[in-house]
């Protein structure tokens, strides 16, 4: 008789980009436990050995690439993300230093990468917390991702959207995060029940957005728009490639000390 599979202990971001991925999995006990956090702690979690799977910002894979990816499911983009941007009121080829949001490693690996080969810059990086007038109080740019960029007020300001900057260099998607974890933490259940929860979420993304500040009609018709319009949920052939030609570009500037082929949990 096949042994019944214990529930894994699970990390999610706690940006609205994640929401239709885990939407019901606080319903399956029996197969997750989960919690939330910014992605840079998802990513400390999950090396750490406090949870089993994460949704691991990307170029977090590249410090373990002993991991596993749970197939076809991915926070992605093709063109503008919308969530992931760059903050300044002066021209970018001006721009001599940035403030960098703390919360997630893969922008700012990104931002390095678009500095050196499409924005022609060199500025000088400064890792602080994520807000923006202080931000630019101290930088003359800032790094903002998740909700804080989605939602920040910046009509005075330029926003270079980081997602839109790659996919016109590249002809390619990003891919922002995906499911990981050691190889023996998930079995095919887990799988099934990650995916189900994808396309559930996937099918309800207006009541996910209404859902993530109750009352806010402002804020839920950003959110519907973002969900619909900017963002994917599926890790295919071409966000694949785009991670590969993403990892090796990072390990070629240095900002990495190596890159990594993607491997996957059986479904």
């Amino acid at each position: 008789m096949r042994q019944a599979a214990s529930p894994v202990r699970v990390a999610a971001t706690d940006y609205l980009n994640t929401r239709p991925l885990v939407h019901g999995l606080d319903s399956r006990p029996d197969l997750f436990t989960l919690q939330f956090d910014v992605p840079s702690r998802c990513a400390e979690l999950l090396h750490e050995g406090f949870v089993d799977l994460a949704m691991l910002s990307a170029i977090e894979y590249l410090r373990r690439p002993e991991y596993r990816v749970v197939p076809g499911i991915a926070v992605a983009s093709n063109g503008p993300v919308s969530s992931v941007a760059l903050y300044t009121a002066r021209p970018l080829e001006d721009v001599r230093s940035v403030a960098l949001d703390s919360s997630s490693r893969t922008a700012v690996a990104l931002l390095h990468i678009l500095c050196a080969q499409r924005f022609g810059i060199e500025p000088e990086f400064v890792t602080m917390h994520p807000d923006l007038p202080a931000m630019l109080d101290r930088c003359e740019a800032a790094l903002l991702i998740g909700d804080v960029a989605l939602f920040a007020e910046h009509e005075q300001i330029g926003k270079i959207d980081l997602g839109e900057e790659w996919t016109a260099m590249t002809g390619l998607p990003f891919v922002w995060a995906f499911w990981a974890g050691r190889a023996d933490a998930v079995q095919p259940v887990h799988v099934d029940g990650l995916r189900a929860a994808r396309d559930s979420g996937t099918s309800s993304l207006d009541a996910v957005a209404d859902a993530h500040r109750p009352g806010d009609a402002e804020h839920a018709a950003v959110a519907r728009r973002y969900l619909r319009e900017n963002l994917q949920f599926g890790l295919t052939e071409d966000g694949c490639a785009a991670l590969e030609r993403y990892f090796a570009t990072a390990a070629d500037l240095g900002i990495v000390p190596r890159t990594a082929t993607l491997r996957f949990y059986d479904a």
